[in-house]
């Protein structure tokens, strides 16, 4: 062969092989490219996943501080009921008023009691329901009985034969009452 058509064998060679890289690179590139496109994605949803779980943690938390808020706020709720059972009775013992002299002296002690007691149980949120006049509420009201007086509409409180009581906002014993039935 001579010179002339070696130096073009050459240059061919020379030129494929630029463009064989030139190929190489662009596909290279595009597999690059494609890989970055898929982080890129991939990225995004983890992100997503990771905002999700912190709301999910913000929202945890409140609703455990809401929980524990209702825990500390009607911890009380056992010895108060309790405690209402010993001021029913000293109200019932205080009510007779057919007694003697001493007997009267005696009980203005109990009366005293029972006054420090109503204002213990007032200073931890403690609220008679006495409803007597208004409409039945069964939230806060057990009817026992039942009378017919014409003069008054019907589920009428008439009498409040046992008190109720709520604790802040919570009924912690329904009043037991007597309703207007015709």
């Amino acid at each position: 062969m001579s010179k002339k058509k070696q130096d073009e064998k050459f240059v061919i060679n020379e030129e494929t092989k630029e463009e064989i890289q030139d190929n190489k690179l662009n596909e290279e590139m595009l597999k690059l490219e494609e890989e970055i496109r898929t982080l890129t994605e991939e990225n995004k949803t983890l992100q997503e996943k990771v905002k999700l779980a912190q709301a999910d943690l913000v929202n945890y938390r409140k609703r455990k501080d809401e929980e524990t808020a209702n825990i500390l706020k009607y911890a009380n709720t056992d010895i108060i009921k309790d405690l209402l059972n010993v001021s029913d009775n000293l109200e019932r013992a205080l009510k007779n008023k057919d007694v003697s002299d001493e007997l009267k002296k005696y009980l203005s002690g109990f009366e005293m009691i029972y006054e420090n007691l109503k204002t213990i149980l007032n200073n931890y949120g403690v609220s008679e329901i006495n409803r007597v006049g208004e409409v039945f509420d069964p939230n806060q009201e057990q009817a026992l009985m039942t009378e017919c007086v014409e003069d008054k509409d019907d589920d009428i409180v008439l009498e409040v034969l046992l008190k109720g009581y709520k604790l802040k906002d919570r009924v912690i014993r329904p009043a037991s009452v007597k309703i207007n039935q015709k």
